[in-house]
């Protein structure tokens, strides 16, 4: 391996190789994501310039932004050179990412089948490593009213309490309700749990006079539909 000394850094490269050079000469698509994380990160280690450290991280992760996306601070630091500023400017550059694919998206005004439900939660369940509860809420035409997070938890489940959905539901003089959740696993079967509170909602729902129109299982953009698979009782 070079030494420190004898190793050409970015600034010794040629202009249009440089990443913030290239990217004013050749426009930002002409960037690799490693350059384009080299950008946020600004400097490499003793012994990896910016680039080729960007790489290796990118390369740990499989080149899959979307798992690096998914990483912590702490996990992030784990890497030489990546300091507590850096893993932050990453995990800033790859959110800010995120919400402009959200902003760009459509808003679903109205709930007709479960793929509807996937378009518009989808984005809160991206990127995440911990479950989290979320309901709509929806009037008489099955419009959307309202969003909400309910809870969130660990890596394999989250406490919901009916009560707490039902509070929203009658506060928001809601007439149906989709419930909402992720496995970071990625797998999408129910758990008993899924299955035993699913049925609890739906309870409930008929002594209010409230719908439970689905309750969704988010994976990694894919989903379980327990009103496509018959299972609301």
């Amino acid at each position: 391996m070079q030494s420190y000394d004898n190793k050409i850094t970015i600034k010794h490269w040629a202009e249009e190789d440089r990443p913030r050079e290239k990217l004013l000469l050749q426009g930002r698509r002409a960037l690799t994501d490693a350059e384009l994380i080299a950008i946020l990160i600004s400097s490499g280690n003793i012994t990896e310039t910016a680039v080729e450290l960007s790489k290796r991280i990118l390369h740990q992760f499989n080149n899959d932004l979307s798992v690096l996306g998914k990483q912590t601070v702490s996990e992030l630091c784990k890497f030489k050179g990546i300091g507590e500023a850096k893993a932050i400017a990453i995990i800033a550059g790859l959110e800010l990412g995120r919400r402009r694919q959200e902003t760009a998206e459509p808003e679903v005004v109205k709930i007709t089948n479960s793929k509807d439900i996937f378009n518009l939660l989808n984005r809160y369940f991206s990127d995440i490593g911990h479950e989290e509860f979320w309901i709509i809420l929806l009037s008489q035409a099955n419009k959307v009213t309202h969003k909400f997070m309910v809870s969130t938890g660990g890596k394999t489940s989250t406490v919901t309490d009916p009560k707490i959905v039902y509070k929203l539901a009658l506060e928001n003089n809601a007439t149906g309700i989709v419930l909402a959740h992720n496995h970071p696993s990625g797998n999408l079967k129910p758990s008993q749990q899924d299955i035993k509170l699913t049925n609890k909602m739906v309870e409930a729902g008929k002594l209010l006079d409230i719908r439970v129109i689905d309750h969704v299982i988010f994976g990694e953009n894919a989903y379980f539909s327990f009103a496509d698979q018959s299972m609301l009782g």
